[in-house]
């Protein structure tokens, strides 16, 4: 049955509750955050999270400001003795304080470099003044929105929102002939079929973190030391405009070729797996890279299915620590030398 749409009652409602939400916009200097968080005038309410920011996480933000990186909105709110509420960006707030009061080391800079290790009156006269007159864009609930209004602004601004993924912020960061190279292996209906991927996932491009952790690993794995993102922005870097392409290439089909041919369920733990494990694509696709640089024309000798399913594989691949430089080394070496016996 079609349900009658009363349009004229659909509007009115709308219109009640737009008009329980008034706000205004304005730009407020860093040096002005500062002066009314300090004397109070901004103040954090009990339903906000606690300042969970790490350090490389305040460090990034404060290099986007130095850089004149466009700064999200953040929302505050009006209070009936004057003082401001803040809604959204007490991580924010809070980091630039801890800078100004020289409390904040920069670390693990992307750009100012040079910065790295430095407090706020390590910069020059000229670069404290600049970053003091920064405006931030800050949006103002009047005081007359209730306080639920507050409390569900808050609640969607921060569950409706996504981070996006480090391989998304990768590939786009990051354009160049070794990125294209990678989205063409990602393609391969070979690497499609035998390594299952969300669609979800798939939208947010998984295989091509895949595909880059397995030229990363199986060239430079020894070099790993637990920060993977930093770990494949640089590699991706290092080899953006100048790479093998054909011994890459080639690396890659192999590896696929050699799967699809021993191993029964491809880089999936079964027939009718839907995802598939980054842990156990790594073990799998690095251990098989590594066992065919050994021994190109390698045939093995033991069903893989024995060792696939043995609980040192299942140990070695589950997520505990499976950022940690020894259980990499340990799973792909395990799968290499397990092949080669």
């Amino acid at each position: 049955m079609v349900k009658m749409v009363n349009k004229d009652k659909i509007s009115s409602e709308i219109i009640k509750f737009q008009k329980e939400i008034n706000y205004d916009t304005k730009d407020y200097t860093v040096e002005l955050i500062y002066d009314k968080f300090t004397k109070k005038d901004f103040f954090i309410p009990d339903y906000q999270r606690l300042f969970i920011w790490k350090d490389f996480q305040k460090s990034l933000f404060i290099e986007s400001i130095l850089l004149g990186l466009p700064i999200p909105f953040m929302f505050l709110a009006e209070c009936e003795d004057g003082r401001l509420e803040i809604v959204d960006g007490a991580q924010r707030i809070q980091t630039l304080i801890s800078y100004l009061n020289n409390n904040l080391i920069l670390k693990r800079l992307e750009r100012l470099c040079i910065l790295n290790n430095t407090k706020f009156e390590d910069l020059p006269d000229s670069q404290q003044r600049k970053f003091k007159n920064k405006a931030l864009r800050i949006i103002v609930l009047d005081d007359s929105t209730q306080k639920e209004f507050r409390q569900e602004l808050f609640k969607r601004i921060n569950t409706t929102s996504e981070r996006a993924k480090d391989s998304e912020v990768r590939r786009g960061a990051h354009p160049g002939p070794f990125t294209t190279f990678i989205e063409s292996c990602c393609a391969n209906k070979n690497f499609k079929i035998l390594c299952p991927v969300s669609k979800n996932k798939e939208s947010r491009f998984e295989r091509f973190e895949l595909v880059l952790r397995f030229f990363a690993y199986l060239n430079s794995y020894t070099d790993f030391n637990h920060e993977v993102k930093k770990f494949l922005d640089d590699y991706l870097i290092k080899n953006l405009n100048s790479f093998d392409k054909n011994k890459y290439e080639s690396d890659f089909v192999n590896m696929l070729d050699f799967v699809k041919t021993y191993f029964k369920n491809g880089f999936a733990k079964s027939s009718s797996s839907k995802d598939t494990p980054r842990v156990r694509f790594e073990a799998i696709a690095v251990g098989v890279g590594l066992a065919l640089r050994s021994n190109p024309n390698l045939i093995p000798r033991y069903n893989t299915e024995l060792w696939l399913n043995s609980d040192k594989f299942k140990e070695l691949t589950t997520s505990d620590a499976s950022n940690n430089p020894g259980r990499l080394r340990n799973r792909v070496e395990f799968v290499r030398d397990e092949l080669l016996r």
